[in-house]
């Protein structure tokens, strides 16, 4: 059963990388090639040769044309590659007529990236996830894609029925298998919602780092933090999401978490599996997009990223209203334009006068740490953009409502008034309203 053949680190694979007309045309061909490999490279394969192929049309049976598929095979030789990539979506039957024409075990993109999903996952919860993606992937290519599976089971009784075929017995278990896990996910959503809810009731802002697999975030994050995140030049490096603490000017404490990468053709099966995960983002109060801006690609792999963080809803209503009680707030976003360091003299100039152009961008090398500084001062204007400036009157026996003010706001002017003290403080709508809550007074906001 080729799908349960597990892809052995370290052997040779012959990689694939079609591209046809009207689709996929938006990417450099070469650039896309260079992004497969790396998927490949990312758990231990090794690419032998590469075959950027441009179709003129897509064929049911194998997505490639035969003469393509004879020219591979004569380049390539017998027994010279333990495994064929095709850098596209396959279905089954054109995953299993190319294994039978390559004479070699086949996957497809989708594949290639539930694998390194599955190796890297290092939380429980993180290999519910990788497993219900891969689960999902392989209940869609049961059918017709292994005879054996034709098999029947007798019914109860010397004459009893035809009972079940061995395809809908394993559809059956992937089924139950499905819905067990669905359950623990969701017992897992739920206790991320509470941590979620207490980190709502602090006062703290939430910052969420998300970018194209490989731009940078985790070097990044580990630069912010000074944590030592796993930050490798290889695709999805971390998997996990991780959150730390940060200081930012004018803010004593932020929560700083650094989410997957995304990638494009990123699994469907992997969007829905990783969508708890996802969530973080979805509350966070300021989203960094992190854009390695020197690639080939940059263009394409930020139209990537928009497209599933509106999948995800946090850019506002996706039909065009005027949004609901379901419906999230847009989030303030900003952009980091990451390996400066890598662009030459001429490229570095336009980079740099397409930043001066924004107020939402700063630049940046994550690795020799420039601009960093900048990015953390643009990172502290948007979160306090929205923060309303306040004249507050306190009697001096308040003085913990005082010190509250002291530790969540920016106090501007402290002047004496009386039996107190009037404070002129900005502070964000939230804790603003927690402020009333706790020490109800008048407060008047300044022109």
């Amino acid at each position: 059963m080729a799908e349960s053949e597990e892809v052995t680190r370290g052997a040779t694979a012959v990689l694939i990388v079609p591209e046809w007309h009207g689709q996929r045309l938006s990417r450099d061909l070469d650039a896309r090639a260079e992004e497969a490999k790396g998927l490949a490279l990312a758990i231990g394969l090794e690419v032998v040769a590469v075959f950027p192929l441009r179709l003129r049309q897509t064929r049911a049976a194998t997505l490639l044309g035969v003469g393509q598929i004879d020219a591979i095979k004569a380049e390539i030789g017998e027994g010279a590659a333990q495994l064929v990539i095709v850098d596209a979506a396959l279905t089954a039957i054109q995953q299993r007529n190319l294994e039978t024409a390559f004479g070699t075990k086949v996957i497809d993109r989708t594949g290639l990236i539930l694998e390194i999903f599955g190796e890297r996952a290092a939380t429980a919860e993180g290999r519910l996830q990788v497993e219900l993606a891969h689960l999902d992937y392989q209940a869609g290519r049961l059918v017709r894609s292994w005879t054996h599976l034709e098999r029947q089971r007798g019914g109860f009784g010397f004459l009893g029925g035809p009972g079940e075929t061995q395809i809908e017995a394993d559809r059956r278990m992937i089924r139950n298998r499905m819905a067990r896990i669905r359950k623990q996910l969701e017992d897992a959503r739920r206790t991320r919602q509470l941590q979620r809810s207490k980190r709502q009731r602090a006062p703290w802002p939430v910052v969420a780092l998300v970018g194209y697999t490989n731009a940078g975030k985790s070097t990044f994050f580990n630069r912010l933090t000074g944590s030592d995140v796993m930050a490798e030049d290889m695709l999805f490096a971390t998997l996990d999401p991780t959150m730390r603490e940060i200081r930012l000017p004018g803010i004593d404490k932020a929560i700083l978490s650094d989410t997957v990468g995304f990638v494009s053709d990123l699994p469907t099966e992997l969007v829905a599996a990783f969508r708890a995960t996802l969530e973080e983002v979805t509350t966070a109060d300021l989203i960094v997009h992190v854009r390695d801006i020197v690639h080939p690609d940059s263009e394409a792999q930020y139209a990537d990223v928009v497209a599933i963080l509106n999948s995800l809803g946090v850019n506002g209503p996706q039909d065009g209203g005027e949004g609901g009680a379901d419906t999230p707030d847009v989030i303030p976003q900003i952009e980091i334009w990451n390996k400066i360091d890598t662009a030459d003299p001429e490229h570095r100039a336009q980079i740099a006068e397409m930043a001066a152009r924004r107020t939402d961008v700063a630049m940046i090398s994550a690795v020799t740490g420039e601009g960093v500084e900048g990015a953390r001062t643009l990172m502290a204007s948007r979160l306090t953009a929205l923060h309303k400036v306040q004249r507050i009157f306190l009697r001096y026996e308040k003085g913990e409502a005082a010190a509250w003010l002291h530790a969540r706001g920016e106090v501007l002017s402290d002047t004496p008034e009386g039996e107190g003290h009037v404070l002129t403080v900005r502070l964000d709508p939230a804790d603003a309203a927690r402020f009333e809550r706790l020490w109800p007074t008048e407060t008047t906001p300044t022109p």
